[in-house]
């Protein structure tokens, strides 16, 4: 059971995946989370160094598209100029949004990876609906409430693969 919140991959920062690593894999898209993933929970936009990194993406012909649980002002406010394409409440770790974000992008789940900093929703998501994942280190140290929540059972888990030699994590 505990196997469906293993990652595939686990990397301090989304500045670690690079287009070439996806490319041998087979990974031709990318489905992302936003908050703590790419950007801090609070933070309206991108950053300097994470526009060059999704146009780095969007050179290779590497698809990308943003799934959130949080509201639609959030992410459009965060994904329109960007012209990324998102959907929001997605209600993760439920499949329905990972489905549609890949049939939109017209890949298959092979050639996608679902990229995030929560177990309990991104990995676990992913991991159930057949992707490919990988796992960030937030990059706030602060988080809504849920989250809190979900992370303190994700330290357990966490803690968990580590004495069992499954995953390196840094607290």
């Amino acid at each position: 059971m505990l196997r469906k919140f293993l990652p595939n991959q686990h990397v301090k920062s989304i500045f670690q995946i690079t287009p070439k690593s996806l490319k041998e894999k087979g990974i031709k898209g990318i489905i992302t989370d936003l908050d703590n993933t790419l950007v801090e929970w609070d933070r309206p936009n991108a950053t300097p160094k994470l526009i060059e990194w999704f146009d780095e993406m969007n050179k290779e012909n590497i698809r990308i598209t943003i799934v959130s649980n949080n509201n639609r002002e959030r992410v459009a406010a965060f994904a329109d100029p960007l012209k990324i394409p998102f959907i929001f409440q997605a209600r993760k770790p439920l499949g329905k949004a990972f489905r549609k974000a890949v049939a939109d992008m017209g890949l298959k789940k092979e050639e996608t990876v679902v990229i995030g900093d929560q177990l309990l929703t991104d990995v676990l998501g992913g991991n159930r609906s057949g992707f490919q994942t990988i796992l960030v280190v937030p990059v706030a140290s602060t988080d809504g409430f849920w989250t809190r929540f979900n992370r303190m059972i994700e330290r357990r888990i966490l803690n968990w693969f580590r004495k069992k030699g499954m995953l390196v994590w840094e607290d």
